[in-house]
């Protein structure tokens, strides 16, 4: 047989069912095609065999298989006859519908095959044994003690093996195939895979080893568990054939981060029924095909920086509601096409945690989320808007909360108190500053709407100056009974030591009658050196005597 580049495979046409079978070593596989292979009439099979079907005439022929169509290898690579039987297909009508420009017969070809055979001495025709090398290999006998070693190893239990090389990651287990001949293809055998490729910091273009998933595809006929990949334009293309084939896989969880241009995802993920896990980042998705339900066994599902056209929210809608194991949504930078804004709905009896970041107001109507127990809120100018406090009473069964109020229109007016209340808070995060009425009002909503909150956390975002004085006369008058009963821990970070910031700190202290730690870090924007704002934090009244104020400098920790 003739030695071929490695990029190309040699595919064997036969079989009793009318297969395409690909030699591999001392098997023969019948692989999966892509789709996009179709115009040269491949036929997909996904099961294996430990050798060819007992009865058939075939003809090889070598076939260059990259990224698309197949092209055929040059006319001077010749095609060759293997047999096994004559009962498929008499020679003559091979013959006649293949037209090969060298085809033999199994008699004709065996005498050539015998003289291609090097094991067989050209003059006498006999075997003639191997002949040995008398110069010993440099590192022999490391070499032999490292393939004892991997000989031990591979000794293993079968189901250990898997769950080893599974943990070690495609790349890792590919290159167990160096080990020794025992390991060459023992990756391949392996029944579920994890195939994740993500861009580190070092690729400038595609992800190391994203170029084979064609090929591992191929090889490995196992069942795809996990499939994350970075894909940049390059490799968009081959989205369509890598879904249609996972679907087929039984792929539970997908990740898929395009890098830009927001390439049109295919439908053939909506085939992809057993998914529990689908990220998304920044792609166009498709419309639902008609009668398709999408995803029955969902449990996450996040879309981030998405692309939905025109009635997309309807798409969201049946997705959510036909996924009732729903329990992770996030929803950030999700985009609708049309000129209109369409109310619609979020229904999720089993959602536990809730994302929504946008800096538009797409109509989300929240309802029966009974098991919600976390949720982050970054909605920009919706946070002063008239349907924002409906909006909030959708989640407040909530016992961590995360709101961003650092974009909040500087001159909206934000209502005292909201019409709902938070009795399961536990943790409130804000992500604000001080500098603006706006902020400063929608925290002492949501804090008066916490009657049991036990834990405030604080980050300060903000580069601009002081424009509204919020006061120690200011502050206290927006404080009720009851405020902060529960409240034992405050954190602030990032802060300037600006005077709205050292008035709060003053008022939570005198107020909070729980309270045994406040942490404190400045930013870089310090109004005054951190001693002097120290020497005045510790003349502040403390209402609880176990209060201790802990300073922990500079902050690093950023939205």
């Amino acid at each position: 047989m003739m030695l071929l580049p490695k990029a190309d495979a040699v595919r064997v046409l036969g079989g009793g069912d009318g297969a395409w079978w690909e030699e591999k070593g001392s098997s023969w596989w019948r692989p999966e095609i892509f789709p996009s292979m179709a115009g040269s009439s491949y036929l997909s099979r996904t099961s294996a065999s430990a050798s060819p079907p007992s009865s058939f005439l075939c003809l090889v022929f070598f076939q260059r298989v990259r990224c698309g169509l197949p092209e055929k290898f040059p006319e001077h690579h010749k095609c060759r006859l293997l047999f096994i039987s004559r009962d498929f297909l008499p020679s003559s009508n091979l013959k006649s519908r293949y037209r090969a420009p060298n085809f033999q017969t199994t008699a004709e070809a065996a005498p050539r095959l015998q003289t291609l055979d090097p094991r067989r001495s050209a003059v006498t025709g006999e075997m003639t044994p191997p002949s040995r090398s008398r110069k010993r290999r440099r590192g022999g006998r490391a070499t032999e003690a490292a393939a004892a070693e991997a000989d031990t190893l591979i000794s293993l239990p079968r189901d250990v093996l898997d769950e080893i090389l599974t943990r070690l990651g495609i790349l890792d287990a590919v290159r167990t195939s160096a080990l020794s001949r025992a390991w060459r293809r023992r990756w391949e055998a392996l029944p579920s895979l994890d195939l994740s490729f993500p861009r580190l910091e070092d690729d400038k273009d595609a992800p190391k080893g994203l170029g084979a998933v064609d090929s591992i595809l191929l090889r490995c006929p196992g069942r795809v568990r996990l499939f994350r990949a970075d894909i940049d334009e390059r490799y968009a293309g081959r989205a369509h054939d890598w879904l249609h084939v996972l679907s087929r896989r039984g792929v539970e969880i997908l990740d898929l981060d395009f890098d830009k241009g927001f390439p049109a995802l295919p439908t053939s993920v909506f085939s992809c029924g057993l998914l529990t896990s689908l990220s998304l980042f920044g792609c166009a998705i498709p419309l639902l095909p008609p009668g398709v339900v999408a995803f029955p066994e969902l449990r996450k599902l996040s879309l981030v920086n998405a692309q939905l056209p025109d009635y997309g929210e309807y798409l969201l809608e049946e997705i959510i509601d036909t996924s009732p194991l729903l329990d992770f949504l996030v929803l950030t930078d999700v985009s609708f096409g049309g000129d209109y804004i369409r109310e619609w709905v979020i229904q999720a009896p089993n959602l536990r945690h809730l994302t929504i970041c946008s800096e538009i107001n797409y109509g989300w109507v929240l309802e029966e989320l009974t098991s919600l127990r976390s949720a982050v809120i970054d909605l920009w100018d919706f946070v002063v808007d008239s349907k924002f406090a409906k909006f909030l009473s959708g989640i407040v069964q909530v016992k961590k909360l995360l709101v961003v109020t650092h974009n909040a229109p500087s001159r909206a007016m934000i209502p005292e108190i909201l019409l709902c209340t938070f009795h399961n808070l536990k943790s409130l995060k804000l992500y604000m500053h001080f500098c603006e009425q706006p902020p400063i009002m929608l925290t002492f909503c949501l804090l008066k709407s916490a009657p049991n909150l036990e834990k405030l956390k604080i980050q300060i975002f903000d580069g601009e100056e002081q424009k509204f004085e919020a006061n120690g006369e200011f502050q206290n008058a927006l404080w009720t009974d009851g405020m902060c009963a529960n409240l034992q821990v405050v954190q602030m970070i990032g802060i300037n030591w600006r005077p709205n910031e050292m008035s709060f700190i003053e008022l939570i202290l005198s107020k909070a009658r729980l309270l045994h730690t406040l942490s404190v870090s400045h930013g870089e924007e310090i109004v005054m050196s951190s001693e002097d704002a120290l020497n005045e934090l510790v003349k502040y009244r403390r209402a609880s005597a176990k209060a201790q104020v802990l300073f922990k400098g500079k902050a690093e920790e950023y939205y």
